[in-house]
């Protein structure tokens, strides 16, 4: 677990160090006083963290669980990782059919519940988040998401 946390996070350094060096040249937004670098900026940030903890515990020797059931973790893993990637390509191919509002909490509740989150948290953090991320899209960056089947009611 050592090297895969070293080799994770050296690899989330440089992808974080690409972001930050490519959100420099993002141009400012006439009219607003955050430009269109600061979310990839704060993005970039907290993937440089998240390398950095990685780092720093792989260097320690702490392992983030115990490495004793291999075989067994490894194929309950890649049922995970199906679903996650089923529900990244649902979210790319009905999106702009159906609408965020009704996409991403589908593909949020297949995620936690594939990740063994109970019910009730994952029905609740995909309902708050899709709102969440609806809101911070929309009211606060003005970006709107698609709708699909369901029209703006203003």
């Amino acid at each position: 677990m050592r090297r895969t946390d070293a080799s994770v996070g050296i690899g989330l350094a440089l992808l974080a160090l690409a972001v930050l060096w490519t959100a420099r040249a993002f141009p400012d937004v006439p009219g607003q006083k955050l430009g269109a670098a600061l979310l990839p900026m704060i993005v970039g940030a907290g993937l440089l963290l998240c390398a950095l903890g990685l780092i720093v515990r792989s260097l320690r020797g702490k392992a983030y669980v115990d490495e004793a059931p291999r075989a067994a973790a490894g194929s309950e893993h890649f049922g995970s990782a199906l679903v996650i990637v089923g529900a990244v390509l649902a979210y790319l191919l009905l999106s702009e059919r159906l609408g965020f509002l009704l996409i991403a909490p589908l593909c949020l509740l297949a995620v936690f519940r594939a990740l063994r989150v109970g019910w009730r948290p994952a029905i609740g953090w995909a309902i708050g988040g899709t709102l969440l991320v609806h809101l911070a899209f929309y009211k606060l960056l003005r970006v709107p998401l698609p709708w699909g089947v369901i029209t703006p009611m203003y």
